[in-house]
């Protein structure tokens, strides 16, 4: 059985954030100078923690982000950041650089919940977990590739290590690494990351933190928050097959102390 942590980072403030404007695809904006210090905090609370491996969206505010990350890493100098297309935001198609109001007002014009509604060329919600679907994929194939099948262990929903823990939430940037041998750095984007965790919840069936409520798990994720997941692998004869996965922490935001916070 393979075991691994994934820390999942939304990108830092960019202009078009603070002026609550769509990016998407279409607009690559570099980290304002808040998303910067962002970028930054994040990497200091990051600082003591191994990777073994990093993954970006190819969109430059995901780049930026990841690379302060590392830059400030003690232990990750030498890692190769991989960018990869399949963590790159939504496409909202005629919406991207408009306003957020104006995809609500689209989506209540079309009577639809704006979570729900695809503006004319925009990615759907399938479209972009398909596309989270593929980057794990690879992920899971390239980490048992890399690292094969340890000794048998348990898997991670069934150790009472890993069952969740009572009390107000643990806040250590080393929460959920205890025992587990290796660590992958994903930064991506704002609604990317909400359709991912639904999956990984949802479909993938995730063990969560006892009294984390699904109005957080499902919230937006504030730039540079961060979402931690722990999965075990089983081989089988069609490849890596998930043994188990549990969340550690959504959302977390507690390294922003000096910059400003922005919205989604």
């Amino acid at each position: 059985m393979l075991t691994f942590a994934v820390t999942l980072i939304r990108h830092g403030e960019t202009q078009y954030n603070k002026d609550k404007l769509l990016q998407g695809q279409g607009i690559d904006t570099p980290l304002s100078e808040v998303g910067l210090q962002q970028a930054q905090e994040a990497g200091q609370y990051l600082r003591e923690l191994r990777f073994h491996k990093a993954f970006s969206s190819n969109l430059q505010r995901a780049q930026q982000t990841a690379k302060a990350i590392l830059s400030n890493n003690i232990h990750s100098s030498g890692i190769e950041l991989v960018s990869d297309a399949l963590l790159r935001e939504r496409g909202f198609g005629i919406a991207e650089g408009r306003p957020k109001d104006a995809l609500k007002n689209m989506a209540n014009a079309a009577g639809m919940a704006c979570r729900d509604f695809t503006p004319p060329g925009g990615e759907t919600l399938d479209q972009v977990r398909t596309r989270f679907r593929k980057f794990l994929a690879g992920l899971f194939q390239g980490m048992v590739t890399e690292y094969g099948y340890p000794e048998p262990s348990a898997p991670v929903e069934a150790s009472a290590a890993t069952a969740g823990h009572d009390g107000p939430p643990l806040s250590l940037p080393d929460d959920g690494l205890a025992g587990v041998p290796l660590h992958v750095l994903v930064v991506s984007h704002g609604a990317y990351i909400r359709v991912a965790v639904r999956h990984l919840v949802e479909e993938l069936e995730s063990a969560l933190p006892l009294g984390l409520k699904a109005s957080h798990v499902f919230s937006a994720c504030p730039n540079t928050g961060m979402c931690r997941f722990v999965v075990s692998l089983l081989r089988s004869e069609t490849g890596p097959a998930l043994a188990g996965i549990r969340c550690i922490f959504i959302n977390r935001k507690d390294h922003l102390r000096a910059s400003k916070e922005s919205g989604e």
